[in-house]
């Protein structure tokens, strides 16, 4: 019987992964995607939408469909799911691999300011700026609505969710930039202060060199940890390697 493999999928590398896997002779790949996104792109092999109903969903999932490995290659800030899979991963005896794209580091010139959680940042802003370039995505913005005096440039994918802070601007564009756009855009919106994830990747680093250019703070706020006793790959040679995929 082929090797079925569900990727937990939403992220770039899990795009390459699932083509590469389409090209191995006798692999099935289910992309599982959570629907955030309302128009993914087009991905190789089957692909579901939607939650599982937790780790016990999950489970069950990957025992009626008979997957024969789980690669968790959602976004580094998806806890949740990655929590869920884990255990599901446990519950069932399924290996799993965590495919997670390496965080960012800062480099001389960078004024970072690292916090743990979108209300820590939130909670920093005044003292560093009165322009905010918002940068963690279209959810969780509620941590910032309540801070008056303050002007956001809030830039995601798609619309974000309410609450939102009572002055801000929203533009809807998808990476990647180079650092003379976002040098650009910083200096057009006369920002003085930028807001990121720690989502790690090239397609949006640009906004940090241009920070540092301009001498800019940047709050960053840290990734969650992984679940006791998981561990990650970097990318998704290492990823196939420890799937029996390595080069062909």
């Amino acid at each position: 019987m082929s090797p079925h493999v569900l990727l937990l999928g939403g992220t770039t590398e899990a795009r390459e992964l699932a083509a590469e896997l389409a090209t191995r002779p006798g692999v099935r790949v289910t992309t599982s995607l959570a629907g955030r996104v309302s128009r993914p792109g087009a991905l190789e092999g089957d692909v579901r939408t939607g939650g599982f109903g937790g780790a016990e969903g999950l489970t069950r999932w990957l025992r009626e469909h008979r997957v024969d490995a789980v690669v968790d290659a959602t976004h580094p800030f998806a806890s949740g799911i990655t929590a869920n899979a884990a255990r599901a991963a446990a519950a069932t005896g399924i290996p799993a691999v965590v495919l997670r794209r390496p965080g960012w580091s800062p480099g001389p010139g960078d004024r970072w300011h690292p916090v743990d959680s979108l209300a820590e940042a939130a909670a920093l802003l005044p003292e560093l700026g009165r322009r905010v370039f918002l940068t963690t995505g279209r959810l969780g913005l509620a941590a910032f609505a309540d801070l008056a005096g303050l002007h956001f440039l809030v830039r995601s994918v798609e619309a974000p969710e309410p609450p939102l802070p009572a002055d801000t601007e929203v533009l809807l564009a998808r990476g990647p930039f180079t650092p003379d756009d976002e040098t650009r855009l910083l200096r057009g919106h006369r920002i003085d202060v930028l807001v990121t994830k720690d989502s790690g990747g090239a397609a949006t680093a640009a906004k940090l060199t241009a920070a540092r250019d301009l001498g800019l703070p940047v709050v960053v706020v840290r990734r969650p940890p992984l679940p006791q006793d998981v561990s990650a790959v970097p990318d998704v040679a290492s990823a196939l390697a420890l799937l029996g995929l390595g080069p062909r």
